[in-house]
Formats: C-alpha cells, structure tokens, sequence
C-alpha cells in the first residue's frame, strides 16, 4: 500500500488540508485501474466506512498477490466540507463560502482536447484510448485552481481520470441501497447493483451540473460525438454512483457487507483473482432517471409517511400526508406513478414546496437538470 497526500489552495491564511489517497496493486501501467472515493458530500458517512473496510481487504488482497488491478482509494474525498458545522449540525453538501454543491461543477475538458487531438488520433482504437489518457492527465495538470473547492475538485478528478472503472460511494437522507450510471455502462455495472442489493438502478447519460460520476466518462463522450465516422474511440471510463442507503445507515455490519459486496463484484469482473459468488438477482430492472418522480409537499405541516422506503407503489397511492394541526387538515401526497419509492426526507417537517421523497418510474417524463440540487 502506498499512500499519498494531495494538498489543497489554502482556505484563508494559516489553513491547509489535503486528500488522502491509498494505492494497491500491480505497479505496471498494463494493469486495469480502479478508482474509489467515499463521502463526497461530507454528511455522507456510510461511504467513508465502507472505504475504511476496503482499505483493509485491499491490503490483504495485495498481500497474497490477488489483485489483477490497481486500485485507487480516497475515504475521505472532502476534507473541506468535513469542517463545516453550524451550531452543532454538519453542513457537508454545500461549500458554504459560494453555495456551490460539492458534487457539481466538475470540470469539462472534452472541447479542448478535440483540438489539441484532431490531428493525432487514428484508426487504432487502442492507440487513440492511451493518446487520449495522455492529454486527459495532461490538460488537468496544466489547470491552476484558484479556490479550496476548485483544487478539491481537481485532485479527484486528476486521481480518477486514468481508472477503467469509478466508484463513487455517496447516500441519501432515508433510502434503500440504489445507484446511478449510464446506459453505456450499464451492462458492466449490473452486477455491482446484484452484489450490493440496489433496489433502483437510474440510467442517465447526462443528468446535469457536471457531477463527479459523469466528469469521469464526460471527455470520452464528448470526443466519440465530435470524432463520430472519423476514429474509433471507446468509452474507456465507466463510472457509477453507488448510493449506500440512508445518513443513518452507518454500523460494522452494513458496511462490512458493502465492502465484501464490491470486492466480490471485482472478482466477478476480474479485477481481484479468485472465484466470486453468483451475484443474486437483480433485484429491480434499470430505469431511466427522467422517469423518476419527484413528490413535493404543496404545503407546510408534519410529514406522515405511509408507505416505507423499498415499497413498490402505483399511480394514485398516498405515500404520505401533510398534517396542518391548525386547521385540521391532512393533505395527501398522491404517487403519480408506479416504481420503487427508494428515497425520502429524513425531516419529519416540511415547508411549502419541500421534496419529500422519490419514486423510480419506468418511463421518461422529465427534462433538464435530473438530480436532487
């Protein structure tokens, strides 16, 4: 194991952090690369617990010469947000200087690699993936960040952008295990959703505001549209999302299972030598993340569920009612259509207007920007 530190643009005089980042595996630049990272959004401790778990089982498997891949672990991939508290709660989504969400904004470099490349990619799919590698590390290498949060979202995404395969561990307020990729890669991700027991599998290529996940395969995409009919270019980058439940689901058990879970999805996929477990059915089929219905609470008042997270619900079900005990009133919040109810508020109070939980529905209904702000 090595271990690496990457520090930060200073916040205010007198402060530094750095990323921490564990290596494993073969040293030879032939070897497939995974990237992991946990805990993004700083209130997301699930991730970070799981990643602590893996460290362990990585060491292991690099010890007895079992790792196919190298791999590459960040537990804690937001130290600037792992310091913001306000009277006591954390405030790990948001940077709290510019409002900025953490996993947004991640930069877009396909453009400028088009050009710089145009002239050098050829009919030798393989030869344009490490030439295109090449400038990726390149280009992000050249980038001077001016703020604490712009190194931050540098140095992830230069620790990623060489990795085969991106994991990035995250959860939701109150949820069942679900995750988050493309179409593309779907086929290469299911199994993980098998292993890891994801109850929703939401397909997107691109669901707006530049998220971390999406950053990761964004330069690929880009030239494979710009260079259609002219070179092949593979989509060398797969990357997901992986959502590890609910901000409390947090013990050694869930997490020592979500460990063994993606260590036993690199074995299925060859990545650790060995033999895997069958992976278990699918327990949902994938659907597309526009299809998703987001249920909001048209007024104020106390939240009562009654349906529970992991429920299947149809079109016209009350998941919920809003209790105004001023005027005696319970307003239904009514599903408008049928799929998992995989997500919801962890508040039990909601304002005017508030999103109270999600539903992954089958058909595409939804436009522009496709994630929770």
């Amino acid at each position: 194991m090595q271990i690496h530190h990457h520090p930060l643009v200073g916040a205010s005089l007198g402060t530094g952090r750095a990323i921490t980042s564990y290596r494993f595996g073969p040293r030879d630049g032939d070897s497939p690369t995974v990237y992991i990272q946990a805990s993004l959004h700083a209130d997301e401790l699930p991730g970070m617990v799981v990643a602590w778990y893996l460290k362990r089982r990585f060491a292991e498997l690099e010890a007895t010469g079992r790792l196919r891949a190298r791999v590459v672990l960040v537990p804690v991939a937001n130290p600037a947000g792992l310091n913001q508290h306000w009277f006591g709660a954390q405030m790990g989504r948001f940077e709290m200087g510019s409002g900025q969400d953490f996993n947004r904004r991640f930069p877009e470099i396909g453009p400028e690699l088009a050009l710089q490349l145009k002239d050098r990619l050829g009919d030798d799919e393989a030869h344009n993936a490490r030439l295109i590698r090449a400038a990726l590390s390149d280009a992000l290498a050249t980038r001077k960040p001016a703020t604490e949060l712009e190194s931050q979202r540098l140095e992830l995404i230069k620790l990623a952008c060489d990795a085969d395969l991106v994991i990035d561990l995250h959860c939701d307020w109150e949820a069942v295990a679900h995750l988050y990729t493309t179409p593309d890669a779907w086929p290469a991700i299911e199994p993980l959703a098998r292993y890891v027991g994801s109850e929703a599998q939401l397909l997107a290529d691109v669901s707006g505001g530049e998220p971390f996940d999406e950053a990761c395969t964004a330069a690929w995409r880009y030239l494979r549209g710009a260079f259609e009919g002219r070179f092949p270019i593979p989509m060398a980058t797969k990357s997901v999302t992986l959502e590890l439940r609910g901000v409390r689901d947090v013990s050694h058990e869930m997490a020592a299972r979500d460990a063994q879970a993606i260590v036993d999805y690199l074995t299925h996929i060859g990545m650790v030598a060995g033999a895997a477990p069958e992976p278990p059915p699918l327990r949902h089929p994938a659907t597309p993340l526009a299809g998703c219905e987001y249920v909001h609470a048209p007024v104020s008042g106390v939240i009562l569920h009654r349906r529970e997270i992991g429920e299947t619900v149809r079109a016209g079900d009350v998941i919920a009612d809003v209790l105004d005990p001023l005027d005696d009133r319970l307003v239904p919040l009514v599903a408008q259509t049928e799929g998992v109810l995989y997500a919801r508020h962890w508040t039990r109070f909601a304002m005017a207007g508030m999103l109270v939980a999600r539903i992954a529905g089958k058909d595409a209904a939804r436009q522009g920007d496709l994630l929770v702000p």
